[in-house]
């Protein structure tokens, strides 16, 4: 509002679907959204790269969210490249009712020596080919062995998913939001329905991967 001069004010009726402190960008997604909004409302022409550019300025997984669909993040997260669609399938999400401090994570995660990586080009060249079995597989979180370590019961929920039949099952970010990737709808309402009378899990959600049809036009458009 200050760099375009905008005098009038905003009003923001937010409607969260995603876990509050989940390990899901959903802080991010939602200063993605209000960007994305003024920039239609108050006609500012900003291109996408130009949304991208000022969300890093707020937060590093605001520009993937501003961008959406399957990407490549690298750096701090602003170095994206677009990917093919990921395989679409099932997507049981489910968060515990404890809160982690994403902050206290990357700081006991920088006090580890890190030897083993996710597998980043077989994931690539799993997505590329379309194949969701070995995309589960390649399914990898260097985060868990902090959160996991304080919060044993996000193990304890990827294994019910696994055990459901699972192709692979990990947890989301920073935690604690677990997430497993499921061939058949019957399996995943199986698990879904398992962890619901467990009570591991204070929300759970069924959904699928976002997809885009193209890459937008509002690219060049200033949309």
């Amino acid at each position: 509002m200050d760099e375009f001069g905008i005098g009038e004010g905003v009003h923001i009726d937010l409607q969260k679907f995603l876990p509050v402190a989940a390990g899901m960008a959903g802080g991010s997604s939602d200063a993605a959204a209000v960007l994305f909004g003024m920039n239609r409302m108050f006609r500012l022409g900003l291109h996408t790269e130009d949304l991208m550019e000022r969300g890093l300025k707020l937060g590093a997984d605001i520009p993937f969210c501003i961008l959406r669909g399957t990407v490549l993040a690298e750096g701090v997260g602003e170095i994206l490249t677009p990917l093919a669609n990921a395989p679409q399938c099932h997507v049981l999400i489910a968060k515990p009712g404890v809160n982690v401090s994403t902050g206290y994570v990357y700081e006991q995660i920088d006090k580890q020596e890190i030897t083993d990586h996710p597998d980043i080009d077989g994931m690539l060249r799993a997505i590329e080919a379309q194949d969701l079995r070995a995309m589960a597989s390649k399914l990898g979180n260097v985060l868990e062995n902090v959160t996991k370590a304080e919060y044993p019961l996000i193990g304890e929920i990827e294994k019910i998913m696994l055990e459901e039949g699972a192709l692979g099952s990990v947890m989301s970010g920073s935690g604690p939001t677990v997430f497993g990737l499921f061939e058949e709808e019957e399996r995943a309402l199986r698990a879904y329905d398992r962890l619901k009378g467990t009570h591991m899990a204070k929300q759970i959600y069924l959904t699928g991967f976002y997809h885009t049809i193209k890459r937008q036009e509002e690219n060049h458009a200033g949309l």
